[in-house]
């Protein structure tokens, strides 16, 4: 090859490069002017300014009646997608579940050492390995397996309550850690300062001081943070932080290593740790790494479970001070069905179906999970002529899904009644999660759920405190954020229905 040509060849390639980097430069600038609509936002920082911090998934809310179902924002350098329809979800979510089932990555918890849980890993091979162990211990089948303890653990639940029951945010909080350590261990929580307990509830504390959506955000958008030695100006969290990881090593081992000390004693009970040990290898697949995802999964299960539980807990009983009517209506369903000589259990729940809806209305009313857990796409979608990039966060705003007052008229009343009995066509989706992350544990959360609900309303009249004089204090509902939303403590009335109501909860208990 001459000279020449040689030149001629290099000026051809030269110039076809140019040509693809204005075609590419050209085609993502078309794609951006096809993002979903959104609120306009200053250089970098984005729309941080027009979000509410303690309610987010409000500005949302607003946002996607103003823009649409799915909306488009930027936060400190961050895409984000909001979604405000359960609709644009499913068939986002669920049905191209595909690219829609990776998470971000949040800096603030890798730094707390819980980068291992099972809602925070990114989707590929190690979420598989947790899913499968997830999947072996809480499908559906195995589930109903745990009835019984939930309801022993309800029962201790009504004692607690008739012994103190201003007390009642602390009884909801041991019910939720002792269930669960029963569930993942089979291990007996008795007293608060048990020393499992002790170590989980320290844990849980530290997350959430530590790991604030406001210094994850600062993470996020500034990684050098990370670095700041703990004793500069601001970096006291550090210490914190690695307090933190030094706590969750002991929350994965010792509860485990108890498991492992009671089945070679061959006292170990009914537990997610026992049955994974015990289940066949070709069902798994875990090989080396059974005895780490089994320690993670069961942690996960704990550490997601925990707060929610509570925090439904809490919902009902909000809407039962303020909604007479349905607790009477309720309590007189149980009477029918049941009658007052026992206390209701599963066999019964296909009877309830008024109780049922009570507690889909408890789920759609406050969800705990207002925002879900994010999503990040895989690949580049476009859903409706909207251009979804790949690599953006999405948010499915589970407040507003169950806000939605085409679907539930008046959504801000606690009404069971809008379910008119058809509760098979009854969805706990937003609730739960979507598609291939949809929570593993969601038939556990609910039987421990309606077993609390059915067993209060069997035996206790909720109501509204009184004053020195009286006089019924009025509750103002408010809601507080944390890793769930929950309403913020109030007054109320705990007591036994009658005499006999009274000796059915202290004879469960002995």
């Amino acid at each position: 090859m001459d000279t020449s040509t040689s030149a001629l060849t290099i000026s051809l390639l030269c110039l076809g490069a140019l040509f693809f980097s204005l075609w590419k430069s050209r085609r993502q600038r078309t794609s951006r002017t096809l993002l979903p609509p959104g609120p306009k936002g200053l250089p970098w920082v984005g729309n941080v300014l027009d979000i509410d911090a303690s309610q987010p998934w409000v500005t949302y809310e607003e946002w996607g009646k103003r823009y649409g179902d799915l909306t488009y924002s930027r936060v400190l350098g961050k895409e984000y997608i909001i979604v405000n329809s359960e609709k644009v979800a499913h068939e986002l979510l669920d049905q191209r579940s595909s690219i829609y089932s990776d998470r971000p990555r949040v800096p603030s918890v890798d730094l707390l050492g819980l980068g291992f849980t099972t809602p925070t890993l990114p989707y590929g091979e190690e979420w598989r390995r947790h899913r499968k162990a997830l999947h072996l211990v809480l499908n559906k089948k195995e589930s109903l397996k745990y009835g019984t303890m939930h309801l022993q653990r309800a029962h201790g639940l009504l004692a607690n309550l008739l012994a103190t029951p201003q007390n009642y945010e602390d009884h909801f909080a041991m019910f939720s850690v002792a269930l669960i350590m029963e569930l993942a261990y089979g291990y007996s929580v008795t007293s608060e300062k048990d020393p499992f307990m002790a170590n989980i509830v320290q844990l849980l504390s530290l997350v959430v001081e530590v790991a604030t959506p406001e210094r994850s955000a600062l993470l996020g958008a500034f990684p050098f943070l990370a670095h700041i030695p703990s004793w500069m100006p601001g970096g006291f969290w550090k210490k914190r932080a690695n307090d933190c990881r030094q706590l969750v090593r002991k929350v994965l081992d010792d509860p485990v290593q108890y498991v492992r000390d009671s089945m070679v004693a061959g006292t170990a009970k009914k537990s997610m740790v026992r049955d994974i040990f015990q289940g066949k290898e070709e069902d798994l697949d875990l090989g080396l790494d059974k005895e780490r995802v089994t320690k993670e999964v069961a942690a996960s299960v704990f550490m997601a479970g925990s707060e929610t539980t509570t925090s439904a807990m809490l919902v009902f009983l909000l809407a039962m001070v303020l909604q007479p009517d349905v607790q009477r209506k309720a309590q007189e369903e149980i009477d029918r069905v049941v009658g007052t000589d026992r206390l209701p259990d599963f066999g019964d729940r296909p009877n309830l179906p008024y109780v049922e809806a009570v507690l889909l209305e408890t789920i759609r009313w406050i969800p705990v999970s207002a925002l879900g857990f994010p999503h990040t796409t895989t690949a580049d979608d476009t859903y409706n002529g909207m251009y979804i990039p790949k690599g953006v966060i999405i948010i499915p705003n589970v407040w507003a899904m169950t806000q939605d007052p085409v679907r539930y008229p008046e959504p801000k009343v606690f009404n069971p009644d809008r379910y008119g009995g058809k509760l098979e066509d009854v969805t706990l989706s937003p609730a739960f999660g979507f598609g291939r992350r949809v929570c593993p544990g969601n038939h556990l959360a609910e039987q421990s759920l309606w077993a609390v609900i059915v067993s209060m309303l069997a035996t206790m009249q909720i109501g509204k405190a009184t004053d020195p004089s009286g006089v019924e204090i009025e509750v103002t509902p408010k809601l507080k954020s944390g890793g769930a939303i929950r309403p913020e403590t109030f007054p109320c009335s705990i007591k036994a229905r009658s005499a006999k109501a009274e000796h059915l909860i202290r004879a469960s208990t002995i």
